[in-house]
């Protein structure tokens, strides 16, 4: 049988093709066009559509079906959520005029080694802000996971102590930064935390928009949708617009976001800063539930939390990163097992948030945990 050419593959997908590092114009879903601001454009970062699959995970009550959303292949630099929010972010920060990107995160950022990347790509420098511990803060930061490919694309880095971050707050930081940059006569753009923002939101209203348009076109398992739509909650921004998109396009799924950082209060009140940013005219708590799923801290990593990532994937191949997607698995699977009943029968959809390479970080902490190997004998 004859195989349909490239246009013709083009022409019976629903995503319209995007040539990867240009900058479109962007047009909203009808049900997202009374928002505003909408941005103008976005630049194409992402390897969209992200598959979604059936996830054989263990031991789940009768008729619970889950399933995952592969937003840690959105790229390879550039894979996890935060390349959504980056594509509109670096699109401003260009039609700006910008000639260097701010932004700020832990010692083992996703979204710092994210932008880092994207900037680069878009010819723009990067400066990091990277709060790390006062033991360390005055040695250089070496080369583990994020920081490597941060360090290989010439990010530049300064570092602060997790006490000076707190004392004078991740945006009064990124400000001092830049009456720096602009003293020396370089035009710098600002990217908060995790790339959340109302402007980076828009990310993820895209993404429910790819979640349609695959449920349409019978490319994510289930042709009549989901019940729950599950994901990590650190910065805000993911979750924000997974759940204003699902409110707007009449998804029914319910959302649930698992903070992996500070607690459900803060995240209602962030949330709801967001979605009044977008002149949303919804409440927060009308649309996501949160719950606390940040165990001993952020990028606190338990025994119990990397022996649960290790089993996951050994028994399903898909590895979890430690800090967001692991402890949000762990979080909802501890909810299906003290309520099965609440569960039983419905469709969930995971959306893996990505952050692989902060898994180098805790090496140490996995090392006694896997042990499979041995010494070739000879006979």
């Amino acid at each position: 049988m004859k195989k349909p050419d490239s246009k013709q593959a083009q022409q019976s997908s629903p995503f319209p093709y995007r040539q990867f590092l240009s900058v479109s114009p962007y047009q909203p879903p009808i049900w997202a066009r009374h928002l505003a601001p909408v941005p103008p454009a976005r630049m194409n970062l992402g390897q969209f559509p992200t598959p979604i699959h059936r996830w054989a995970l263990p031991d789940l009550p009768e008729g619970l079906e889950v399933y995952i959303k592969r937003d840690d292949l959105t790229g390879l630099q550039l894979s996890g959520n935060k390349v959504r929010k980056l594509e509109f972010l670096i699109a401003d920060a260009k039609a700006q005029g910008a000639d260097c990107v701010i932004t700020i995160g832990g010692i083992q950022s996703n979204h710092c080694r994210a932008t880092a990347v994207a900037a680069r790509y878009a010819g723009l420098d990067t400066f990091l802000i990277l709060r790390t511990s006062k033991v360390v803060v005055d040695q250089d930061p070496g080369l583990v996971g994020n920081l490597l490919v941060e360090r290989m694309v010439g990010a530049h880095i300064d570092l602060v102590t997790k006490e000076e971050y707190v004392r004078h707050g991740s945006m009064a930081l990124g400000k001092q930064l830049m009456e720096r940059l602009q003293a020396q006569g370089r035009k710098p753009y600002l990217i908060p935390v995790g790339g959340s923002n109302s402007l980076g939101t828009w990310g993820y209203v895209e993404a429910v928009r790819e979640i349609a348009l695959q449920l349409e076109a019978g490319q994510a398992c289930r042709a009549d949708g989901f019940d729950d739509v599950i994901m990590a909650c650190g910065s805000g921004g993911t979750t924000a617009g997974v759940a204003l998109a699902a409110q707007l396009s009449g998804m029914k799924a319910k959302v649930h976001g698992y903070g992996v950082c500070d607690d459900e209060e803060y995240f209602y009140e962030y949330i709801q800063g967001l979605l009044d940013g977008l002149n949303a005219e919804v409440r927060s708590r009308d649309i996501v539930r949160m719950i606390n799923s940040k165990g001993q801290g952020y990028a606190i990593s338990t025994r119990e939390e990397l022996q649960f990532a290790k089993e996951i994937a050994q028994q399903t191949g898909v590895i979890l990163d430690p800090v967001y997607s692991g402890k949000a698995l762990l979080g909802f699977l501890k909810d299906v097992r003290a309520e099965p009943e609440k569960w039983a029968g419905r469709k969930v959809l995971f959306i893996h948030t990505g952050g692989l390479l902060g898994m180098y970080e805790k090496a140490d902490q996995l090392q006694p945990l896997i042990q499979d190997w041995r010494r070739f004998e000879f006979t």
